[in-house]
């Protein structure tokens, strides 16, 4: 990797930023990032990012408590020369508020993006939350790109799932279930699923399904609370399947959300690396570091002074 393309880790996520300075040939950049007494952070680029094309790598799980860290790195970098500042980000937030679904709320999905655009030249990120914003342009104003978490997923499922079948719990999932099933040579099914509210969720199982020989793989992108999944689980439980197997991409646990998923009749609940947690099985550093070096070409393509 040419020494003009340097990337900077932002606090909490050493693992996955050092699988994929290995996966892709980057040079890392030290950062320094601590907080004052008052609660301010304090930033300090120890690697000179003058006349470089950089990345600073946050994923953006609790994001309220990062942004502020992370837009002045963005703009410290801007300050000391740096060619251009990409922002790799394995989760974005805020995706899942795409429409104002009562008078007077913030489209977060489109007011992130902006912010975001506004400070950084490009964005990369892993398998966002797109449902009724269909494509990253409808969100960013700057070149983003999506690193895809199927084949890894499909890996880990192929080595790990006696006759799996994917199941995904709403048609939101279809994008992931689809291809993950394709990638599987395996069946899938997608399923209806009703919310009353942020904690009831119900998912409609044909009472007549047989899927008996099928290990039930259930995808989604994000757990949050867990709700959809374990409604389907138990559904799928109370026709006599074989235990389930969640595969999530996005590890956004609340409190004990998989001791409560594993009481749910399923056998094992999995995630990709995205975000930091002990269910972790799905590298998803070869993915990210091959959309970064792509984008990064793209950028060095279009000139040395694209920075904002």
């Amino acid at each position: 990797m040419s020494p003009q393309q340097i990337l900077y880790a932002l606090p909490g996520n050493d693992e996955l930023y050092n699988a994929m300075l290995s996966a892709g040939g980057f040079d890392g950049g030290l950062l320094e990032v601590s907080r004052f007494p008052d609660g301010e952070s304090y930033l300090r680029f120890e690697t000179n990012p003058e006349g470089k094309h950089i990345a600073l790598f946050a994923s953006l799980n609790d994001p309220d408590a990062k942004l502020v860290s992370l837009l002045l790195a963005a703009r410290t970098a801007r300050d000391l020369g740096a060619a251009s500042v990409g922002l790799i980000a394995p989760y974005m937030p805020y995706f899942r508020q795409d429409i104002a679904f009562r008078p007077g709320e913030s489209v977060s999905a489109r007011h992130i993006g902006a912010i975001l655009s506004d400070n950084f030249s490009w964005v990369v990120t892993v398998d966002p939350h797109l449902h009724r914003l269909t494509q990253m342009a409808d969100v960013f104003s700057i070149p983003a790109s999506v690193a895809s978490s199927t084949n890894a997923m499909a890996a880990w499922i192929i080595k790990n799932t006696e006759c799996p079948i994917i199941c995904g719990p709403d048609s939101e999932s279809e994008q992931w279930v689809s291809k993950i099933a394709g990638a599987c040579g395996a069946p899938y099914l997608v399923f209806q699923k009703t919310r009353y509210d942020a904690k009831s969720v119900e998912v409609a199982v044909a009472p007549d399904l047989d899927i008996s020989g099928y290990t039930p793989v259930i995808i989604d992108d994000i757990i949050s609370t867990g709700g959809t999944v374990m409604s389907l689980a138990k559904e799928l439980a109370r026709l006599g399947s074989r235990p389930a197997i969640c595969c999530v991409v996005h590890a956004l646990f609340s409190s004990d959300v998989e001791d409560r998923i594993l009481g749910a009749r399923v056998d094992r609940v999995i995630t990709t690396n995205s975000i930091s947690h002990r269910t972790n099985a799905v590298d998803i550093s070869e993915a990210l570091a091959e959309s970064t070096k792509a984008t990064f070409s793209t950028i060095a393509n279009m000139g040395t002074n694209i920075a904002k």
